[in-house]
């Protein structure tokens, strides 16, 4: 953004760019108190996160919308938000055994940036990549620190006009662009003037595990705070599936070992008819119609 400032035409940048004051002597001092002012300056990060909760709230609700509706949620971004996002979507699946495709990111530069700079792909519009691959059916979250990256702007700008909903967490509430939902994390400048993989990066992650966590757990993939959609694919799951069982009913462990056998190894299954008393056939039956929220399954089978 552009702006006159004494007769002359200046740049203002966003707030991450900006030296912070608190740290200007962080190259002349200890290794300690180099320490210290990063750690004191990544104390505010939770704070920021905290006052976008309601916004964050409303973007959860539009994830699970989608979701719901046959869409997906799009992920877009650039150097480190970008490499957050994909990883936020990558540890989906094997953490709720969530289908690959519900949450899907879209990082500049593909994955070739995600292990290394590639200079200038986030200068280019993510269009090209949501036209491709979204609907009107599906929610598009954009992640930036600056909040005008060309790569989300274009990305989400595609959506809009695709009748999808948007979502932009940015780290500076000046934006060219009006999603649904905005999200401003106000972490203000870094400890390294422009570093942004430190507090904006901090942020963003916070809201990227907060932002599906509460999707899937709106979804039912969780019981409780337990996973418990998970699937056992070697020894080790299986016996945390069992220990899973054993927290959420408080019955022994032999008996949680026979209601995973008899379920065929389906967790949702072996817990609702271990809580409901019905046969695990019912309990498959009613976690299908309840598309597989135990919690509205057990609703169900007690009315």
């Amino acid at each position: 953004m552009i702006s006159p400032r004494n007769g002359v035409v200046v740049r203002v940048e966003s707030p991450t760019e900006q030296r912070n004051p608190r740290t200007t002597d962080i190259d002349r001092v200890p290794t300690i108190d180099v320490l210290r002012m990063i750690n004191d300056e990544d104390r505010t990060v939770p704070s920021a996160v905290a006052a976008a909760l309601p916004e964050l709230a409303l973007a959860v609700d539009l994830g699970v919308t989608a979701i719901m509706s046959g869409g997906r949620v799009h992920y877009v971004g650039a150097g480190t938000s970008g490499r957050l996002a994909t990883l936020d979507a990558a540890e989906l699946v094997p953490t709720f055994n969530a289908p690959a495709d519900w949450f899907v990111a879209h990082h500049a530069g593909g994955s070739e940036a995600l292990v290394r700079a590639v200079e200038e792909v986030e200068d280019h519009s993510g269009a090209t990549q949501i036209r491709r691959h979204a609907t009107a059916k599906d929610l598009v979250v954009g992640v930036t620190a600056s909040g005008r990256t060309p790569f989300v702007i274009g990305a989400l700008e595609e959506a809009q006009a695709l009748g999808a909903r948007t979502v932009l967490v940015s780290n500076n509430e000046s934006v060219p662009f009006s999603p649904d939902v905005l999200v401003t994390l106000n972490t203000g400048p870094e400890a390294i003037a422009g570093s942004t993989r430190m507090k904006a990066g901090s942020a963003q992650k916070l809201v990227l595990t907060s932002f599906s966590t509460a999707v899937m757990v709106k979804l039912g993939r969780t019981y409780s705070n337990l996973m418990v959609s998970m699937r056992a694919t070697n020894a080790k799951l299986r016996g945390r599936m069992i220990r899973i069982l054993h927290e959420a009913t408080g019955l022994p462990i032999h008996d949680c070992e026979r209601a995973l056998a008899e379920s065929s190894g389906d967790l949702k299954v072996a817990l609702v008819h271990l809580l409901s008393g019905e046969p695990t056939e019912r309990a498959a039956a009613v976690l299908q119609d309840t598309k597989g929220h135990v919690r509205n399954a057990l609703g169900r089978l007690a009315g």
